[in-house]
């Protein structure tokens, strides 16, 4: 989802989607839904680490994934893409993984070894985000690469929690849960290395202007 810088306007990247005019509504529908995902991140945290109720906690893990594509497809069809919603949706997206990493090395659902990849993708693109903001930019668009990581990473959490809550499911969900995880961190670093390039390249472009000026 596109974004405008602080300073000028930035120019559309690739990979970029939707073609709705971005308006400033707060209170539409995709926000609404965006927002109950938000308040979902902390009711999985509660179910499981303190309450251990594990099955409560992959119904809202999976609904809190499989409503990822809802707001922005609900938003394009409504015509009420919003800056708002464009601020929600990635951030909805980014606690659900992280707080879900948090909790599944916490409980041993996965080894330290694939959070600390995958934070280390976040420490990325929080260095090419600061130096963003130095020349007056805001954050890159959301490419399809990183949205299709982000989505297969929310389909493999639930299946990775139900292989290590009911061992009759262990071998099958724990199969295609590490299957979709897998990809999604291989396509998770694809996409951050595609911020990495719009981010120089956006700055090339400034200092190349400051020059000729």
């Amino acid at each position: 989802m596109s974004r405008r810088p602080a300073r000028e306007e930035r120019p559309q990247a690739s990979g970029e989607t939707g073609s709705a005019p971005v308006g400033d509504q707060v209170l539409t529908l995709p926000n609404a839904i965006s927002f109950v995902r938000l308040l979902g991140v902390p009711l999985f945290l509660y179910l499981l680490l303190v309450a251990r109720a594990d099955v409560a906690a992959i119904v809202v893990l999976a609904v809190g994934g499989t409503t990822d594509w809802v707001d922005g497809w609900i938003a394009r069809r409504l015509r009420q893409v919003s800056r708002l919603g464009e601020l929600l949706d990635p951030l909805a997206d980014r606690l659900y993984i992280l707080a879900t990493l948090v909790a599944f090395t916490a409980r041993e659902v996965v080894p330290w070894q694939f959070t600390v990849a995958l934070l280390a993708r976040e420490l990325l693109l929080l260095g090419s985000l600061s130096v963003l903001r130095r020349y007056g930019y805001g954050p890159p668009p959301v490419h399809y690469v990183g949205k299709t990581a982000t989505f297969l990473l929310l389909a493999a959490f639930p299946l990775l929690l139900l292989a290590a809550a009911v061992p009759a499911a262990a071998v099958v969900a724990g199969a295609i849960g590490w299957g979709l995880a897998w990809w999604g961190l291989v396509l998770y670093w694809v996409a951050g290395a595609l911020y990495v390039v719009q981010a120089a390249r956006l700055v090339r472009a400034v200092r190349g202007a400051g020059a000729a000026a």
